[in-house]
């Protein structure tokens, strides 16, 4: 094997690992179960933030927590203004609820951002009033947003940019609870503090395999 077959061998390993890090299912039957859909909703994502050890020492549980919801419901407004844009150029066929009425009926219903994770999709969805339900976890080791560092006092001063984060999306039916949509996806590099930019990279992809952002015929 001559240095250029070594080469392109080498770099076939180097590049792999990439394309591992995003996996996308959407239900076979997506399309003509989401033509019946008139809304659909957005929870905020149940955050995790792994921060250094060092910096864990300067703040206690309850910041960090404060920390991880504000980095959720951030996500969720981005997804929603993510969902505006696309309506806006003329290419979104369902209503997306806002995400201050979706606060709203969480709190009459006694459902804190911190208890998302303890309802079934189904059970939001009624709660909700909607047709379908975004949902999901982030994974970062730094706050993805202003939001989130204002919300423990930006303790740190600059954060600097974001090394890794990991988000795995779901889109959920309401009237039988099956997936519609999975999109498990790790960014790695410079994602600055901006939540839109980390959802323009996550949709890229994936609006050309949702169903509410596709012309219905």
């Amino acid at each position: 094997m001559n240095m250029k077959s070594i080469f392109i061998v080498l770099l076939g390993f180097l590049v792999l690992p990439a394309v591992a890090q995003t996996s996308l299912y959407t239900h076979p039957e997506f399309d003509a179960i989401a033509s019946g859909h008139s809304v659909i909703g957005i929870v905020p994502f149940d955050a995790t933030v792994k921060l250094r050890p060092k910096h864990m020492k300067e703040i206690t549980t309850e910041q960090l927590e404060r920390m991880e919801i504000a980095e959720g419901e951030n996500l969720q407004n981005a997804m929603y203004a993510w969902f505006l844009r696309r309506d806006k150029q003329g290419k979104l066929n369902v209503r997306v609820q806002d995400p201050a009425t979706t606060m709203a009926k969480l709190k009459q219903a006694g459902i804190e951002t911190g208890d998302i994770p303890d309802h079934t999709p189904q059970e939001l969805c009624a709660i909700l009033g909607v047709d379908a339900l975004i949902s999901g976890t982030l994974s970062t080791d730094k706050p993805m947003s202003e939001g989130a560092s204002v919300a423990i006092g930006a303790i740190f001063g600059v954060w600097g940019s974001t090394n890794s984060a990991v988000v795995n999306m779901y889109v959920h039916n309401a009237m039988d609870g099956e997936v519609l949509v999975n999109y498990h996806k790790r960014v790695q590099g410079s994602l600055g503090s901006n939540t839109d930019q980390l959802i323009n990279v996550l949709m890229r992809k994936a609006s050309r395999r949702i169903a509410y952002t596709k012309k219905r015929k």
